[in-house]
């Protein structure tokens, strides 16, 4: 893997990781980097046959010539490319990556998934070394709600039940996402102090406990997490 640049202590830069065949122009990805200057995708190539280390060797490249901390927007199987990309750099904990939000992970595992899905097999699950928020939809075609739920544990990342909004994406219609922009703005919040110093591990589990989890929730479900 690359080297890392330099740390700066401006704002991050949001990459979007989008999954299997790319996100389209009414994603949510696209939408937020069309309309957030902070924000770029990640261009992994090989979108309908996508192979891991050549995603993960994009993914690190990008991370490598980002110039400020980066926090990753991911989706579907775009959320196994970052589990593996961790898993391969073990960089230190929230840096270069200072934060993850985590869209409806693809179950790269299950019984019957798809070759192209296959390729990314066995999910990794070690902890992310970095905060990070699992959002999943309990009618997701493209994972059970239950094995998010357990991926999100493995990985160290706080939960969100977002309902029944199938795979979290342009047929969901939920166009721009605000709940999503929310929950990303806490994992920047988390993830750094005002001088772009990362916080203790603690401190940003607090935060997104506290914050994203019981809000989204709130907002979701209509009930506290």
């Amino acid at each position: 893997m690359g080297s890392f640049s330099a740390h700066d202590p401006a704002q991050p830069t949001i990459l979007t990781v989008p999954g299997l065949g790319g996100s389209g122009p009414s994603h949510w990805q696209t939408l937020w980097e069309s309309a957030r200057p902070d924000t770029v995708r990640v261009e992994l190539g090989m979108w309908t046959t996508p192979h891991r280390n050549a995603w993960v060797t994009k993914l690190d490249q990008a991370i490598c010539a980002a110039q400020a901390p980066v926090i990753l927007a991911a989706h579907s199987l775009g959320c196994l490319a970052v589990a593996w990309w961790a898993e391969l750099t073990r960089q230190p904990y929230g840096w270069p990556v200072a934060g993850a939000l985590l869209v409806a992970p693809a179950d790269v595992d299950r019984r019957g998934a798809q070759p192209d899905l296959k390729a990314f097999e066995p999910t990794p699950l070690s902890p992310l070394p970095f905060p990070s928020i699992v959002v999943a939809s309990r009618d997701d075609p493209w994972i059970d709600i239950e094995r998010a739920h357990s991926l999100a544990v493995a990985w160290g990342s706080h939960f969100v039940d977002a309902g029944e909004q199938g795979h979290l994406n342009a047929a969901s219609g939920i166009g721009w996402w605000s709940e999503g922009q929310e929950l990303l703005d806490r994992v920047i919040h988390a993830s750094g102090d005002r001088r772009g110093r990362p916080r203790p591990p603690g401190d940003a589990r607090s935060i997104l406990a506290v914050n994203a989890t019981e809000a989204a929730q709130v907002h979701y479900l209509g009930e506290r997490a």
